[in-house]
């Protein structure tokens, strides 16, 4: 299995940075924005899971509602 020595790049708005030589406060804040962005992606998954499960259930509703009579308008 080959590596290659290359240092971790941060690419931020279009520039790339040698992420080893960032002083530590901007490490952190760097191990924080992928946090988040881990975050918001699995928080965009479960919305997803439950869009689904939404839109099952509705068409299971409106399958039952079928034989229902509908109130008149």
């Amino acid at each position: 299995m080959e590596t290659d020595n290359q240092p971790p790049v941060l690419t931020f708005e279009g520039k790339r940075y040698d992420l080893n030589t960032l002083p530590d406060e901007m490490k952190e804040l760097v191990r924080g924005m992928q946090v988040a962005d881990a975050q918001l992606r699995m928080h965009e998954d479960t919305l997803k899971v439950l869009a689904v499960g939404r839109q099952s259930m509705a068409m299971q509703l409106n399958e039952k509602l079928k034989g229902i009579t509908p109130m008149p308008e």
